[in-house]
């Protein structure tokens, strides 16, 4: 049985509301198992200045960044999108292990398979140092980002 990740190309603007949303939450459970499904399994990316292919690189890649990126929160917002391509910016916060907090926005570029899964990601991401008053992402980190909390529009970011 091939694997499949609902909704698949072509997108429509809801289906790709839909299928920014989908990841948004997959990251914010922080299970790098998890996350890497949502990924074909020869996916290419490229984060930052690091390159990865396949999924058990994913994993490996998000072991340590959830390990130094500490209550991990992040929003995603649709920018573009066409057929089997979608666009988002995104910011999220966390804190390091010495309680510093920060605030990293970024864009990404992203390409879909016919089954829904993600062939590539392309991602560019600054880190802004913000003082805990300055957060504004608050919600439980046991699940996603409620539907009523205000996306990155709402928040002004």
């Amino acid at each position: 049985m091939s694997e499949s990740r609902p909704p698949l190309p072509p997108f429509t603007h809801e289906s790709a509301i839909q299928k920014v949303r989908i990841a948004e939450n997959s990251w914010n459970t922080c299970d790098p198992e998890k996350v890497s499904l949502g990924y074909a399994q020869d996916s290419r990316w490229r984060n930052r200045s690091e390159f990865l292919v396949g999924r058990q690189a994913i994993v490996a890649f998000l072991q340590r960044k959830w390990v130094r990126e500490l209550e991990y929160r992040l929003i995603k917002e649709l920018w573009a999108f066409t057929n089997n391509r979608i666009a988002v910016r995104f910011a999220y916060e966390w804190h390091d292990d010495s309680g510093n907090w920060f605030r990293s926005y970024g864009n990404e570029n992203w390409h879909y398979n016919d089954a829904g899964l993600m062939e590539q990601r392309h991602a560019c991401i600054n880190d802004l140092p913000i003082r805990n008053d300055d957060r504004k992402f608050h919600w439980d980190r046991s699940g996603p980002r409620p539907s009523d909390h205000p996306g990155l529009s709402d928040l002004g970011l």
